[in-house]
């Protein structure tokens, strides 16, 4: 949160963003600028030595041994998925008969990268308080089918890891995270994607985010290193004589330069969304008709999104008034994975899914750019108290 810009003028209609990419890319031009012209100088623009340095300063960040760069953060799902297919089963592909147990309550990509490596999604319900999954139904899901789990720490709020963990130890599953809007978050004294195989994304809105798509694999072990990286790259060590299935699947080294450059910030940055979230926190506090955001004991949120529930069936006018007064706000997601068409014979849901439908029909993700100033971010809680 910033204050050295000067608040809006009264005699205007403010305008206050859900983000703002334009401040962030005025905020770090001159380095941004400067580490792109070393690309152009250098023309290495496949894998060029930006990439190898981000993998391991990401490495270094996340507490992990191996890191690899991907064109997105779906392609980090989907390689992930399939290299632990092939280093757990020895083929290219799951089976439809093996099941990956993945909240409902998440976007798209989460339970579409199952289907990609030829499992079947369970869908299971969420925690009313975090929107995460919710660790005992997880663990009512797993069946002698189950191959693994997909913790998706949803806007920046880290699932309990020590159950889904131990949950894991116990029935021998895979655990693949993702961590799409949470990077920099951590639970107790560990990064999340250091717990399992981690899959990120470096789409621009999120909050270590670059100037189109990407995304990374993390993984402890060597062996499902060395299969991600072929993956990548057409499935081979060498591009001329491939042994799997692969994709072109490669973090460009323009994408990385600029994530180098967001990378010192990033911290800063995931301090200012946390003190955003404290101003809301502290400012919409007794609202009987709005329930703010929890996070998970144990865990340090980075808020991607500040995702509040507005109750009585009132958020679709509530976002609308909000709209009128010039804030931004969005809906994430209006429908579950398992009311998706996409998903329709394609999956299976285990137990009730009603905190999920609830929530689809309440959550409102209030302005979170890290830069907003304080009379901007005053300006939204007295619109919403106004309400």
């Amino acid at each position: 949160m910033s204050d050295n810009r000067p608040a809006n003028n009264p005699n205007q209609p403010r305008q206050v963003p859900l983000l703002d990419l334009p401040r962030q890319q005025a905020e770090f031009s001159a380095e941004i600028d400067e580490a792109l012209k070393r690309v152009t100088s250098g023309a290495a623009y496949i894998l060029g030595p930006e990439v190898k340095m981000l993998e391991q300063q990401l490495a270094s960040y996340l507490g992990v041994a191996h890191c690899s760069g991907v064109a997105s953060g779906t392609d980090a799902l989907v390689i992930a998925l399939r290299a632990l297919a092939i280093v757990r089963t020895g083929k290219e592909y799951f089976s439809p008969d093996d099941e990956v147990i993945v909240p409902s309550f998440t976007f798209t990509a989460s339970g579409e990268a199952v289907l990609h490596a030829g499992a079947t999604p369970v869908f299971v319900d969420i925690d009313p308080a975090t929107f995460n999954i919710n660790p005992e139904a997880a663990a009512a899901a797993v069946n002698s089918h189950t191959i693994g789990l997909m913790p998706v720490h949803l806007f920046g709020n880290p699932c309990p890891m020590d159950a889904i963990m131990e949950l894991a130890r116990k029935h021998d599953l895979f655990v693949v995270e993702d961590v799409a809007q949470a990077f920099g978050a951590s639970f107790g004294p560990s990064k999340l994607g250091s717990f399992g195989t981690g899959a990120f994304s470096f789409f621009p809105s999120k909050n270590l985010g670059g100037f189109g798509d990407g995304g990374a694999v993390t993984t402890g072990e060597e062996e499902l290193a060395t299969v991600i990286r072929m993956l990548r790259t057409h499935g081979g060590r060498d591009k001329y004589n491939a042994e799997h299935i692969g994709y072109n699947s490669r973090l460009d080294t323009l994408q990385a330069a600029v994530l180098l450059v967001k990378l010192k910030h990033v911290e800063r940055l995931n301090r200012c969304r946390r003190a955003i979230a404290s101003y809301y926190d502290q400012h919409l506090c007794g609202l009987d008709w709005l329930t703010l955001p929890s996070a998970v004991p144990g865990g340090e949120h980075v808020y991607n999104q500040y995702t509040v529930r507005v109750l009585n069936g009132k958020r679709d006018l509530v976002q609308e008034k909000l709209r009128e007064k010039g804030i931004g706000t969005a809906v994430y997601y209006p429908v579950p994975l398992h009311r998706m068409n996409l998903f329709a014979g394609r999956c299976k849901t285990a137990g009730s899914l009603e905190q999920t439908e609830r929530a689809c029909a309440e959550v409102l993700s209030l302005p979170i750019e890290p830069l907003l100033t304080e009379a901007e971010l005053a300006y939204v809680v007295q619109c919403l108290r106004d309400l």
